[in-house]
């Protein structure tokens, strides 16, 4: 999972790699479009034409599609889930909080987030691996508060779907050295139950070819650090410049595999974290 700064991107941003801005005017028409549909959403919906509220987001998933690239730009053409690009299959524009339906631990099913269907701030990047597998599941612990169109109050909700734009979500996943994420060490027990149910909502496990490219980081990884500190310790008896560059290659293709825009480079600096070498660390704080 890698963790994306949304509440503070725009689509007319201009820093960001790989996005051509949009204009300011282009920006505001897209949320003048996204205010109407939104308000017709609200008409159907107190008039009790549910289907209808249904069909009309089908109708225009355009509307979301259109932002797909600047999603994808703010996270290097990463799923936000996986974290992979090709391994999860392609990307769809996924819906954080449902818009349609919305299914607790137990399968039974509230109303969805409807009005949510064309705010950016419910949008993510998911591989369709994992985001077919998810549909409209996003359970709420026992005694969290619910929005409703009436009653807004997602801040307060307490989900247990992890969240890529919340960085503590993402802090609470880490990986072993057979390519499996789990849990943080020293994680709570409501912290672990949602690990366990991310992890197999969105098949972050479950997916073998996802779990086997991991693997592969870690071993990498692994490789170049044992390579890294021996010859760093060739070097303690001298100036052997062949072992320092030895060493200052090993170190700079870590680098390159830790950086957020690498595939799967929470793997690598796990795997950093995990060996505890203080000059490989310094790499990646």
């Amino acid at each position: 999972m890698i963790w994306i700064d949304l509440e503070h991107k725009l689509p007319t941003d201009a820093d960001i790699p790989g996005w051509v801005p949009w204009t300011k005017a282009e920006w505001d028409a897209w949320l003048a479009e996204s205010t109407r549909l939104v308000n017709e959403l609200a008409e159907l919906t107190a008039d009790g034409r549910i289907k209808e509220r249904g069909e009309l987001i089908d109708a225009h998933s355009a509307q979301w599609t259109k932002l797909k690239p600047w999603l994808l730009a703010l996270s290097a053409g990463k799923c936000w889930f996986s974290e992979a690009r090709e391994l999860y299959s392609h990307y769809d524009v996924e819906h954080f909080r449902p818009k349609k339906e919305a299914k607790a631990l137990d399968g039974t099913v509230r109303d969805g987030y409807w009005w949510l269907s064309f705010n950016y701030m419910n949008f993510r990047v998911c591989g369709n691996v994992g985001n077919r597998k998810k549909g409209g599941w996003f359970p709420l612990r026992a005694g969290s508060l619910c929005s409703t169109y009436g009653q807004r109050c997602e801040e307060s909700e307490t989900a247990y779907l992890l969240d890529p734009v919340d960085i503590e979500d993402v802090k609470l996943l880490v990986f072993d050295e057979e390519g499996k994420v789990t849990a943080k060490p020293g994680a709570s027990e409501w912290e672990r139950h949602r690990v366990s149910e991310t992890i197999g909502r969105l098949k972050l496990n479950e997916h073998a070819t996802l779990a086997e490219e991991r693997r592969k980081i870690w071993t990498k990884v692994s490789s170049l650090i044992a390579r890294y500190r021996q010859a760093m310790a060739g070097c303690q008896t001298g100036g052997n410049e062949v072992l320092k560059e030895k060493a200052r290659n090993a170190a700079k293709q870590v680098y390159e595999m830790t950086r957020r825009t690498a595939e799967l480079s929470a793997v690598a600096r796990w795997c950093v974290y995990f060996r505890n070498d203080p000059h490989l660390t310094r790499l990646v704080a």
